[in-house]
Formats: C-alpha cells, structure tokens, sequence
C-alpha cells in the first residue's frame, strides 16, 4: 500500500472563544481522584503580612481528565522554560513584605 494513503490525516482544530472569559488569579491549589484533577483558582488581596488569617477569593475550578491534566503539566513546563530563557529563574516563593519595610517604603514607584 502506497505510504501516502496510509497517513491519516489530522483534523484542523478552531479554537472557539466567543464564550470565554479572562479572570486573573495570583494562588492555585491542585487536588486529585483517580478519575480526574481539579484546580482551584483564586485572588490572595492581603497585604498586612502579619494577618493571622488570609482570606483567598477563590474565582474559578478546573476540573480535568488525568490526560488532560498531563498534557497541561507537559506545556506548562515548556512555557515555563522558554519564559525563564527569556527572563531568568522565576523563584518558587511568594514576594513578601519584610516587617522592616515602612509604609512609605512599600508605595515607592519602581522607576528604575
């Protein structure tokens, strides 16, 4: 049989996004079943660091397949790679404000 018609060929994918929204989110939580992943997305608003409690607005869910979920890790980490080539190591911690910094410190322009 001739090799050009035993290639299956691909179907063209339209990404629809008539529907979609933009939210932004700074805090992610990930839990797990067997049967599929869920990721929690949310907005962390405090900024007094000695807070005993933080309240995290949590806005949207993703729930995935574990495929899918894989699939994702996989072009995550790609993206990831490629911004840090771009920009340089993003540290896996959260910016915190030092109790040492005074209020006027924190509201200073970053015009470097």
């Amino acid at each position: 049989m001739d090799k050009q018609k035993q290639k299956v060929e691909t179907p063209k994918i339209k990404w629809d996004d008539s529907q979609m929204r933009s939210t932004y989110a700074n805090v992610c939580n990930v839990s797990s079943t067997r049967e599929e992943i869920t990721l929690l997305f949310g907005l962390n608003q405090a900024w007094n660091a000695q807070q005993k409690e933080l309240v995290i607005g949590l806005s949207d869910r993703i729930i995935l397949n574990p495929f899918a979920a894989k699939r994702m890790a996989t072009l995550l980490n790609n993206v990831v790679a490629q911004y840090e080539t771009r920009f340089g190591e993003i540290g896996e911690g959260s910016v915190e404000v030092t109790p040492a910094a005074t209020q006027s410190e924190r509201k200073a322009p970053l015009n470097d």
